[in-house]
């Protein structure tokens, strides 16, 4: 009989070279996409109705939201803004920008009634009664963006069969430790993911930082009230459109998220609940997203095996992780300004390994300081 720690340092062995394979793959797809390209000659973009469901207020909103008001080369925009309450710090910010740019058709509106668990749903289905035209695009209120993207994202929109256009989105300002290694899984790590399982099969989720569809579109999968008690309202809404035979399409214009100053608490529970969500929406996948951690396996098979060969592969593949996520930052972010940070790379591998075990220990998630159970199927009941 075959002692089982003969055959481990070899089982190690091929992981490590698996989690490597999957790693070059994944760069060199990602490094193949058409990130922040711009397409020439635009037509002006059609009508849109712009949802901007807003809560609380921090020095990073009132750029956020002016950027949306600088929009070139579009038609009517209509800008409608959900506050959960006129208490709400955000209306002082929204209600500044509105008298500054007269000439846009922007409206704040109170949306205080509870539809759902999920409030930025609610907010989002009673905004969509006032809804002008029917070109739709839904966007994060910490979601600060260049003055061509609508004209990016119609465009996008208006191929053939597409009933989805979104962004990738960068974190843009970590200021802590904690923010940087989570940067590490934005910026590096899940826009390069997302193209490698493009190459696999098609795109059935939607990413929910901006989001454009149509009117009908919407309607057709029941329109937001659908929606209101999912945690992963995004993945529900491009998922749901999918399966209506239409198309999800990334524009190639990246936007900025401004999140407020995160420590490490903060940022293990986003990451959980991120970590959760795509355990309930995909579970074999995530499952199985373990083999391309780039970290763990080069140290298990170094750590069992004494030789100077598995030692010499170990570091190359370290190196490799290292190398590939510092420059897949900087394609998103175009800043070089992480490259001091190379040594969280490992560190947020290693923390993604403690991540990618507690999904599987539970089914609470916090959320905007909720504590919220997460059934079955994706909805939430709180706790």
């Amino acid at each position: 009989m075959i002692d089982p720690m003969v055959l481990l340092p070899w089982f190690l062995g091929i992981l490590t070279l698996l989690s490597l394979f999957i790693g070059l793959w994944q760069w060199i797809a990602a490094r193949r996409f058409k990130l922040h390209h711009r397409t020439a000659n635009l037509p002006t973009a059609p009508p849109i109705a712009l949802f901007k469901p807003v809560k609380g207020a921090d020095p990073a909103l009132e750029p956020c939201l002016r950027s949306w008001f600088c929009q070139s080369n579009v038609g009517p925009l209509q800008i409608l803004f959900g506050v959960g309450s006129t208490d709400d710090p955000a209306c002082v910010v929204i209600r500044k920008l509105i008298s500054e740019f007269p000439s846009i058709d922007a409206h704040l509106l109170i949306c205080d009634q509870n539809l759902g668990i999920n409030s930025k749903v609610s907010k989002l289905t009673q905004l969509a009664r006032h809804a002008k035209h029917d070109v739709w695009v839904v966007s994060d209120a910490d979601v600060q963006v260049a003055p061509d993207l609508l004209s990016e994202l119609a465009d996008t929109l208006s191929q053939s069969g597409v009933g989805l256009a979104h962004c990738f989105y960068a974190q843009a300002n970590p200021t802590t430790l904690a923010m940087r290694t989570e940067a590490v899984a934005v910026n590096a790590d899940f826009w390069s993911q997302v193209i490698q399982s493009s190459h696999l099969k098609p795109v059935d989720f939607a990413l929910g930082a901006v989001m454009g569809f149509r009117r009908q579109t919407l309607g057709a999968i029941g329109g937001f009230e659908s929606l209101a008690n999912h945690l992963a309202d995004d993945y529900q809404l491009g998922n749901r459109i999918a399966k209506q035979g239409l198309s999800i399409r990334l524009c190639p214009v990246v936007v900025e998220c401004h999140e407020p100053t995160s420590n490490w608490q903060q940022v293990w529970n986003h990451q959980l609940r991120w970590a959760r969500t795509i355990r309930y929406c995909q579970p074999v996948p995530y499952f199985f997203s373990i083999l391309s951690n780039g970290t763990l396996w080069p140290l298990l098979w170094s750590a069992v095996t004494r030789h100077h060969t598995v030692w010499l592969v170990s570091v190359l593949c370290l190196v490799f992780r290292i190398g590939s996520a510092l420059d897949l930052q900087a394609r998103l972010t175009r800043s070089n300004r992480h490259l001091f940070y190379d040594w969280l790379v490992p560190i947020k591998d290693l923390m993604s390994v403690l991540v990618w075990m507690a999904a599987f220990l539970g089914s609470h998630v916090v959320w905007k300081g909720m504590r919220y159970k997460v059934r079955a199927d994706g909805t939430l009941n709180s706790i």
